[in-house]
C-alpha cells in the first residue's frame, strides 16, 4: 500500500527546488522525487506544484509514497570496511549515506544489502528486511555497527542492547559550548506530534539517557564524547538540540546551515567511534574503534583554524 507523509520545510531547505527538498526529506533519489512531483503525488500547502518550485521555510509538504518494494534486501555493493568478522558476528564501519537496512522511502544503499553483495551470510533471525540487525545508525551517521551472523549472536546481542550492557561511544561536534562541560541528559523521546518525520523530547515518550563529556573546546563549537545509555531514534541529535547545542551540520534539528556550507559538510557531524560488548560466542569482552572519516576530519580541522563566525 502507498503511504502518505507530511513534512515541514526546515530552514536548511529554504530556497531549494521541490524535487531536491522531497529527496532530502524522504531519502528518495532526486529523479524519483521529481517523478512524484510530476505525478501530482506531492503538494505544497495543499497545492500541486511543478518540480522547479522553490521552497520556503515552514511550508507543509504532503507526499504520497509508492508501495515499498519487496522487503527482502537487494544486493547493493558499496565500499564499506569490515573491522572484524568471525562465525558469529561481523563489525563494519558504516559510511554516511548508507542505511542499516531497507525501509519505506529509502532507495539508497544499506548495510544488509552490502553484506549480501559481499557474500557474507548473516542469520535468518529478525524481520525479513533487517535480518541480523541488532542496532542501527542513522543514514547520516557514520561508524561502527555489529551485525549478527549466527542465531545465538542475534539472540545474545539483542538482549545485551536491551539490557544496556553494550558500550556505544560517539563523538559529536556541536554548536556552542555546553555547560556544564560534562553532564547527563535524561529526557524522554517520541515522534514529534507536529512533524511526523522528526523526533523530539516529549512528556510520556520513551526513557532516553545521554551522557556527554567535552573533549575539546573550539571557537563557537565543542567536540563531545557521548555515551548512550539508551538507543532511541536520533537520540543524540534530539538531546543536543534540546539543550540548545545542535550537532554541526544538522539543520533538521536546528543547526546553522551557513556553518555547514562553510565547512563543506552535508550531514551531521556525528560518528560512532567505539563499540564494546561481550562476544556472543566466547563471552569475552571485545572492543572496536573507528577513526573519523575524511569529511568529518576536514570539517573539524577547519573549525580548529577558526574565523568561521
Amino acid at each position: 500500500m502507498s503511504e502518505a507523509r507530511t513534512y515541514f520545510v526546515p530552514d536548511g531547505l529554504a530556497g531549494e527546488r521541490i524535487d531536491v527538498g522531497v529527496a532530502r526529506l524522504t531519502g528518495l533519489s532526486r529523479s524519483k522525487a521529481g517523478d512524484l512531483v510530476d505525478s501530482e503525488s506531492v503538494t505544497v500547502e495543499g497545492r500541486v506544484v511543478s518540480r522547479s518550485r522553490r521552497l520556503m521555510a515552514g511550508e507543509r509538504i504532503d507526499v504520497v509514497l509508492p508501495a515499498p518494494p519487496a522487503a527482502e534486501p537487494i544486493e547493493t555493493p558499496i565500499d564499506m570496511d569490515v573491522v572484524y568478522e568471525d562465525a558469529d558476528i561481523i563489525v563494519v564501519d558504516k559510511p554516511a549515506g548508507v542505511a542499516a537496512h531497507p525501509s519505506v522511502g529509502w532507495e539508497g544503499p544499506n548495510v544488509v544489502g552490502a553484506l549480501r553483495a559481499a557474500g557474507v551470510t548473516i542469520t535468518s533471525y529478525g524481520p525479513a528486511e533487517r535480518k541480523g540487525i541488532v542496532h542501527r545508525l542513522d543514514v547520516g551517521t557514520s561508524g561502527l555497527m555489529v551485525v549478527a551472523k549466527s542465531e545465538r549472536a542475534y539472540t545474545t546481542l539483542k538482549r545485551a542492547f536491551k539490557e544496556r550492557t553494550v558500550d556505544k561511544i560517539y563523538h559529536c561536534l556541536v554548536q556552542g559550548h555546553p555547560f556544564p562541560e560534562k553532564g547527563t541528559i535524561d529526557a524522554p523521546i517520541a515522534r514529534d506530534h507536529r512533524h511526523s518525520w522528526k523526533m523530539a523530547v516529549v512528556a510520556g515518550g520513551r526513557p532516553s539517557i545521554t551522557h556527554y563529556t567535552t573533549i575539546e573546546t573550539l571557537g563557537g563549537a565543542a567536540l563531545l564524547e557521548v555515551d548512550l545509555e539508551t538507543g532511541r531514534t536520533h537520540q543524540i541529535r534530539v538531546h543536543m538540540a534540546a539543550i540548545h547545542h545542535p550537532a554541526v551540520g544538522d539543520p533538521l534539528y536546528g543547526s546553522d546551515p551557513t556553518l555547514s556550507e562553510k565547512l563543506g559538510l552535508d550531514r551531521q557531524w556525528l560518528h560512532a567511534c567505539r563499540l564494546a560488548f561481550e562476544h556472543p560466542g566466547t563471552g569475552r569482552r571485545v572492543e572496536f574503534e573507528s577513526d573519523y572519516p575524511e569529511d568529518l576530519q576536514r570539517a573539524l580541522d577547519r573549525m580548529r583554524q577558526g574565523d568561521l563566525w
